[in-house]
């Protein structure tokens, strides 16, 4: 069976559950999210399956210290985080992405059960543009991710995300060679523990 559901906190966006909207950065809003996964818990619990949140700048869980606020208040072995490598990089931590990751691991890492390793970069645009996408594509310190998700568990997974089907063989070269410089084993999906 599955071992976890990946899912987010959604958003009163009409558009979308990870669009940006004023009521998701409202006390109003975050309590309501600690109501829904205080509720959702026994369900996982029953099931023995991980509620896996990803957080997001533009939803509830904007930053690593309210993600760790929720998580404390529901209090429950089974909702966790799903973390995503870009979805809390800011124009202040674009290029230095290793600080960054390592103050979302210190942070919520206690709460993390799985990983999505995603890159990120920044675009020559007047306003503010960071984008996220295929790993290797931008300024992700794939090392550090690496490293501090296998500090957590070598048995948490780590999916590569915002890549096509094409573009995998160059990722898992990428990431087959940054685990290899690390030490760390590479399980793919066709092998077994």
């Amino acid at each position: 069976g599955a071992r976890g559901i990946d899912t987010g906190p959604g958003s009163m966006n009409p558009d979308g559950p990870w669009f940006p909207h004023p009521y998701n950065y409202t006390e109003q809003a975050k309590e309501q999210l600690i109501k829904t996964l205080k509720e959702c818990a026994p369900a996982a619990e029953e099931a023995g399956v991980y509620l896996s949140l990803e957080c997001h700048q533009l939803v509830t869980l904007k930053t690593p210290e309210i993600a760790r606020e929720v998580l404390g208040e529901v209090n429950s072995p089974w909702v966790r985080c799903d973390y995503d490598s870009a979805n809390w990089i800011t124009l202040e931590d674009i290029y230095d992405t290793g600080r960054a990751l390592n103050h979302h691991f210190d942070t919520v890492g206690q709460y993390m059960v799985s990983c999505h390793a995603k890159d990120t970069w920044i675009e020559n645009r007047l306003t503010v543009h960071i984008e996220a996408g295929c790993p290797g594509k931008g300024l992700m310190d794939f090392k550090t991710l690496f490293r501090r998700m296998e500090a957590l568990s070598p048995d948490y997974p780590v999916i590569s995300e915002g890549n096509s089907t094409a573009e995998l063989p160059q990722v898992a070269r990428l990431f087959h060679e940054t685990a290899q410089e690390l030490g760390i084993r590479v399980l793919d999906a066709d092998e077994e523990i």
